[in-house]
């Protein structure tokens, strides 16, 4: 919605609109999952996991879509909206969010 408004309201470049889009985004949705789903304090050391984790299932979720690129595109979406969230939850769960380090045997 925020690069929709962008684009309609200040005619800003997609480039600019997706951008801020994005930040919004990522800022809302780090918001919410560190106080609700995690209850977790916010820290620069989650944000940097936090985006590093997002960016990543960015990433996947186009090397998915290419590589399935001969199937219904529907089918690939499908994929990717339930597969991505459920891998970036445990990724956080055990490792953004981990506050107990891996022990040194």
């Amino acid at each position: 919605m925020v690069a929709f408004a962008l684009l309609r309201f200040l005619t800003t470049s997609v480039f600019i609109a997706n951008l801020v889009g994005f930040g919004c985004a990522f800022g809302l949705s780090y918001l919410m999952q560190s106080l609700f789903v995690f209850q977790k304090s916010l820290s620069l050391k989650n944000a940097t996991r936090f985006f590093a984790v997002q960016f990543s299932a960015l990433i996947i979720s186009q090397l998915i879509s290419e590589l399935f690129q001969g199937t219904n595109s529907y089918l690939r979406v499908l994929l990717v909206v339930f597969m991505i969230p459920l891998v970036t939850y445990f990724i956080h769960r055990f490792w953004t969010y981990n506050e107990n380090p891996p022990s040194q045997g």
